[in-house]
């Protein structure tokens, strides 16, 4: 599973061909021994995350949502992926 992103100890994860496991577009978030599902309209579906964290996640998700968008139909269709810029 690619990493797509890091920013402040978070990493940033999309999986090929992931449909099955959560039937809609999402990523993978993980925060030291936290772990996430997000999904790409910013809300959590799966895990948490420490408040703080989970906010940076939401800004992320809401920043680049038609990247994220996009690198979701890519990695799905044609297995490729691309990286996306950290939060800054």
């Amino acid at each position: 599973m690619p990493i797509i992103s890091q920013f402040y100890g978070i990493i940033v994860r999309m999986y090929y061909d992931d449909m099955k496991q959560h039937n809609t577009s999402h990523i993978h978030v993980q925060y030291g021994s936290y772990k996430a599902v997000y999904d790409l309209s910013g809300k959590c579906i799966k895990g948490s995350l420490p408040k703080k964290q989970s906010k940076m996640v939401e800004a992320w998700i809401e920043i680049h949502s038609e990247e994220l968008n996009l690198l979701w139909e890519i990695m799905q269709e044609e297995n490729e992926f691309f990286t996306i810029e950290p939060l800054k």
